[in-house]
């Protein structure tokens, strides 16, 4: 049901997100535990509040000392935005993909119109604060996490003076300092972030950082949030208007405008009727390609494309600009688009040292659990697709598709947020794989990320890559979409013709020593997975393969109805158009679910006309690349994995 207008979350709302540290249990004192306890001593803060909110900004890491998409540093997330981003190029804005992805009309392809530079909003600059408080140099409190540490709890401390609060030992005394650390300008996000604190504070913590530090909050539970601390803080009240969000998070209304312009052209959406014509199938998780301020002017934008929510990076507040009825044009594929949300998060692709902020990746979470359970829709890869997996609707459409969020997106961490951990659940004989690197450890080789040709920051990642044979030296796999040429893929970060992705499910098409081979794209795909460090683990499910006799099968990008399912409706029959690739006997490939052949008709202004047009051919969603694709189902055999 949609979000009441002024509502606050409370910690009875509030769901462990966290692995819980037993109360009491000894931290250990790595340098950095130390440097925590050095720096709430030195300013009166608790050590708990201080630990509390640097696992809400970076969970504990360093990143070593380069900012996070936001412009923020350290584990405090001090934010030098002025410093840190560079020149933005909003990912709807840039390349030649359609954003619509309706054949049926003409492309839309904005261009990004970016707004003068503005000056930056506070939030975006509390390192400035920290230096002048401390005296510590800027260069330092970027780079030096004692000294980042310093500075966020001197920033803590500043806080709870200007609300006239006491420096004391007890953590729910700082809840208002917590909620003004978030820089957010309104009550509800600023509540939403101190809560987020507080459960963290409440719950525990412990994990070993990008340091190699291992870094303990110890369970408080008498910790509790107090509303009433948020007066005074100067905060306005959010627009929730037709918000639909978990009462847990901050959540604000800037709707994305539905007009006429120019000789019949209107944008930036499409109205609709979901979930009452057409299902809510899946959550496409994209990145912004810029910043915040950015991307709301853009989305409000009638010549520009649209989607249902953004999500900020600093403290994960939320814009929600669709009502969930309506279709936003997001996913490069009119099918997907019909039938999802899509989620853009305040990120950039190439740049894999700008991190996301666990307080993004925490409310994302939650929104998207929300989502799931509201529409039924499946917490698996193959449901919450990324933009990267969403395939090209036809052949000429592959190679405009984008590929965000990308490699450095971390799928297992963010699954686990969701409640759903990727894990071993079969034996060998499972006869799948699900994709599992250990992101931190896992640093695959990627160019392009500043210049083509030219080696990307060594940085955890999502990816495994996939080789022609069980070695090395051996050429890509070739993506025949991507390069008709035949020609074999690339190391290149936006290249995405021979990789997988973590949570991803593939059926195993042979074993040889440390190397797993599974079938991807008509082709047998070698990827490296040795057992003291595997990147994959094993799984059971179901599978299809092409029906016996059939030599091989075509391939869509799109669940279209076939042409009698337009008779007497008035609507042009849309093609049943398959991709260039082979699906052929003997290969199985990880079923996502069955679907009926879908099109809603929307190519004008004036709904009255809109309508879905449905079949009688039925569709299997599979995971055959990198992207997921349909096979139809009179097409194919479904059977158990398990052979």
């Amino acid at each position: 049901m949609p979000r009441k207008a002024g509502a606050v979350a409370t910690a009875a709302l509030l769901l462990p997100l966290v692995a819980a540290a037993p109360s009491g249990q000894q931290a250990p004192q790595s340098r950095l535990q130390s440097a925590f306890g050095a720096a709430a001593a030195e300013y009166q803060v608790p050590q708990s509040v201080l630990l509390g909110v640097a696992y809400l900004q970076s969970r504990w890491d360093g990143h070593g000392g380069a900012p996070s998409v936001a412009g923020g540093y350290g584990p405090m997330h001090l934010t030098d935005a002025a410093t840190a981003l560079k020149a933005e190029a909003p990912h709807h804005g840039h390349g030649d993909e359609d954003a619509r992805g309706d054949s049926s009309r003409p492309a839309r392809v904005p261009e990004a119109k970016l707004p003068d530079a503005s000056e930056l909003p506070d939030r975006l600059k509390t390192l400035t604060r920290a230096a002048e408080l401390t005296g510590i140099s800027p260069e330092q409190l970027r780079t030096d996490p004692a000294a980042n540490l310093r500075g966020g709890a001197a920033l803590l401390a500043e806080a709870q003076k200007k609300a006239g609060k006491p420096l004391s030992d007890d953590p729910s005394d700082w809840y208002g300092a917590i909620a003004a650390y978030s820089g957010a300008d309104d009550k509800a996000t600023a509540a939403s972030y101190a809560n987020e604190v507080m459960a963290v504070i409440r719950d525990g913590a412990a994990r070993t950082t990008d340091s190699g530090d291992r870094v303990t909050l110890a369970a408080t539970e008498a910790a509790t949030p107090d509303a009433a601390q948020l007066e005074g803080l100067g905060l306005r009240r959010a627009a929730e208007g037709a918000t639909d969000c978990p009462p847990t998070v901050s959540c604000e209304w800037i709707p994305a405008p539905y007009e006429e312009f120019g000789e019949g052209d209107y944008g930036n959406h499409d109205k609709a009727n979901r979930p009452v014509d057409q299902s809510i199938d899946y959550i496409v998780v994209h990145d912004t390609e810029g910043r915040w301020d950015t991307v709301l002017k853009l989305v409000q934008d009638p010549t520009y494309v649209s989607w249902q929510y953004s999500l900020r990076a600093t403290d994960g507040h939320i814009a929600q600009h669709l009502k969930l009825k309506d279709v936003g044009w997001h996913a490069g594929n009119w099918y997907i688009n019909s039938k999802s949300i899509g989620l853009e998060h305040e990120g950039f692709l190439t740049q894999p040292d700008t991190w996301y902020t666990e307080a993004m990746y925490r409310s994302s979470a939650r929104l998207v659990k929300y989502l799931a359970k509201r529409y039924d829709i499946p917490l698996n890869r193959q449901h919450i697709l990324g933009h990267d997996t969403v395939p090209g609707p036809t052949t000429a459409n592959i190679r405009q598709m984008h590929t965000d969020p990308g490699p450095y997106w971390d799928w297992q961490h963010y699954f686990t947020l969701l409640g759903k951990p990727f894990h071993r659940s079969a034996p060998p004989s499972g006869g799948l794989v699900t994709i599992l690197p250990e992101y931190e450890e896992h640093t695959p080789e990627f160019t392009g990320c500043t210049k083509a040709g030219e080696k990307c920051p060594a940085h955890g990642s999502s990816a495994v890559r996939l080789y022609t044979e069980p070695r090395k030296d051996a050429p890509l796999i070739k993506d025949i979409g991507l390069r008709p040429d035949g020609s074999p893929s690339t190391i290149g970060v936006n290249d995405l013709g021979s990789r997988v992705s973590t949570g991803q499910q593939y059926a195993v098409a042979e074993r040889r020593g440390d190397w797993t081979a599974i079938w991807y794209l008509g082709q047998k795909a070698w990827f490296e997975n040795p057992k003291k460090q595997p990147t994959a683990v094993d799984a059971a499910g179901t599978v299809i393969t092409p029906k016996a006799g059939r030599a091989e099968v075509p391939v869509y990008g799109r669940a279209y109805p076939e042409a009698a399912a337009y008779e007497g409706t008035g609507i042009p029959p849309q093609p049943v158009s398959p991709l260039p690739y082979k699906l052929l006997a003997g290969q199985e490939y990880a079923v996502g679910g069955k679907t009926p052949g879908e099109y809603y008709f929307a190519p004008v202004f004036d709904t009255s006309g809109h309508k879905v047009v449905r079949g009688k051919d039925e569709y299997y969603e599979i995971q055959f690349g990198h992207r997921v694709a349909f096979v139809r189902a009179a097409d194919v055999e479904v059977k158990s994995s398990r052979g």
